[in-house]
């Protein structure tokens, strides 16, 4: 397995409220654990629900005592969860705050992911397939044949999620489990992302780089070239290349 994870504060913000965690040793039962967290809310209250989230799901992940992959990420989402809103209603500095969370671990060929937000998985190869859905009003107006595609990339609201780390006390978690091929690239990352690079670009990008590093680099820098309008938060996995 080969890894490589970059976050930048891009253009605009003047702080940066994405925060990512990768280990691709075993963490508790976890073989390994990738995290991205892009977190929200006035001062600093993005940046620590950012923070503290994915430092609880991996402290959470270490003492778990569950063995499923599921299992132990429900777990340690829902707790994260909990402690957050907390956090929030303890300090009003930080009452609002959330996070979106997506978090992966790869089990031989088996790729587990948690959803929380609009930060995304994907699977890239000879195509590009986004393997999380955005909980997102916009995609949920797509979903319901509201609206299409083409109009859903620049609407206003896009930004707009509906369903959040710190929102509600009984989060809702998506999870995904898909079977790995041998030339899949596992890429994970912000919206920051994704909203200033188009999903063909991005599978363009990471077909034509040399390697891992090259990779990432060039997906932060395309998006800044393009605006960089939020943070940029990309991991980028090789399940079966070698060290």
């Amino acid at each position: 397995m080969k890894t490589f994870s970059m976050t930048d504060i891009g253009k605009r913000r003047e702080m940066n409220q994405d925060y990512v965690f990768t280990s691709e040793t075993a963490v508790g039962n976890l073989p390994n654990l990738f995290l991205v967290a892009d977190g929200m809310g006035g001062h600093k209250a993005g940046e620590y629900a950012s923070r503290f989230t994915v430092d609880t799901i991996v402290e959470s992940v270490k003492a778990s005592r569950e063995t499923e992959p599921v299992a132990i990420m429900k777990e340690a989402v829902t707790k994260a969860n909990e402690l957050l809103i907390e956090e929030a209603r303890a300090d009003e500095k930080k009452s609002g705050m959330g996070t979106t969370i997506v978090v992966a671990t790869i089990l031989g060929k088996k790729l587990y992911v948690a959803n929380v937000g609009d930060s995304r998985l994907y699977l890239v190869n000879r195509e590009i397939s986004q393997i999380t859905r955005d909980h997102s009003l916009v995609e949920e107006m797509v979903r319901l044949g509201e609206m299409d595609k083409a109009e859903a990339k620049d609407h206003p609201d896009k930004n707009v999620i509906t369903r959040a780390i710190g929102a509600i006390p009984d989060v809702v978690i998506d999870f995904f489990e898909v079977e790995l091929e041998e030339e899949d690239t596992v890429l994970m990352c912000s919206d920051g992302l994704t909203n200033m690079i188009e999903d063909e670009d991005i599978k363009k990008i990471i077909l034509t780089q040399r390697d891992i590093a090259e990779k990432a680099e060039k997906l932060v820098v395309t998006a800044n070239e393009n605006g960089g309008k939020d943070n940029i938060t990309v991991v980028v996995i090789e399940p079966f290349s070698v060290n």
